[in-house]
């Protein structure tokens, strides 16, 4: 028998007045996956992964993460997921260590326990000396490794990264995705949303590409390329937004 996945997302639908960000949009992510949400920009990917992150109401439809509806029950959800966006920043006035020691804080009991979530946020942003140094003073390429140490360091059962290398050269962009697949090996579910398809190729177990609101396909890479004889998911892409 098979496990139930541990996201699930059925006809979901977001309405802001007369735009339709989400239509019916369905799809599965099985537990240690990493699994990518592929769309150009205002395809409906961020809508969907704040619903999943509790942050904003579904027009219709339903989702769940780890069994519990994103909803009905907002508050289990949020003990289960960490959540990066998009355009997340951090505080301006702390060092990088300062930061990270007092995101900790909300998650650990001791200073013990605080320590070494601190520790490990260190090694995956790989930051070193420039920890010392005032947030303010970070390039993007920083920031955005400091961001994800903050969001993986908790160990989370899902993951969701919200366009996790944008901005990033490529070195930087090659670093992250090590970090994502190490911590997908260690447990850890991976929902992600990209509009780079090529990365989100060689990174994700299975895809969904998403066009206008809507899940147009769902699938491992490596089959999408062979079902619609294309190169890459990009060709893909083109070919069923175009013929659906």
């Amino acid at each position: 028998m098979s496990e139930p996945p541990i996201i699930e997302v059925e006809k979901l639908s977001k309405r802001f007045g007369a735009i339709e960000a989400l239509r019916e949009t369905s799809f599965t992510v099985a537990e240690g996956e990493i699994f990518g949400l592929i769309g150009h920009n205002g395809a409906g990917k961020t809508t969907c992964l704040r619903i999943l992150s509790t942050l904003l109401s579904p027009s219709g439809g339903r989702a769940s993460v780890c069994g519990f509806d994103v909803a009905k029950e907002p508050e289990q959800v949020r003990r289960v997921i960490s959540y990066l966006p998009e355009e997340a920043g951090a505080y301006q006035h702390l060092s990088g260590w300062e930061f990270l020691e007092f995101m900790a804080s909300f998650y650990t009991q001791g200073a013990r326990e605080r320590g070494e979530m601190v520790e490990e946020a260190a090694a995956i942003c790989d930051l070193g000396e420039r920890l010392g140094d005032s947030v303010k003073t970070y390039s993007k390429g920083m920031l955005r490794r400091i961001l994800l140490a903050r969001t993986l360091m908790v160990r989370p059962r899902v993951a969701i990264l919200d366009e996790p290398t944008s901005g990033l050269d490529v070195l930087q962009s090659i670093k992250i995705r090590e970090i994502i697949k190490e911590y997908s090996k260690q447990g850890t579910t991976v929902l992600l949303s990209s509009h780079n398809m090529l990365e989100v190729e060689y990174l994700c177990d299975r895809v969904a590409l998403i066009y206008q609101g809507r899940v147009l396909v769902e699938g491992a890479p490596g089959e999408l390329k062979e079902k619609w004889g294309k190169a890459n998911l990009e060709e893909v892409f083109r070919e069923v937004s175009t013929h659906g």
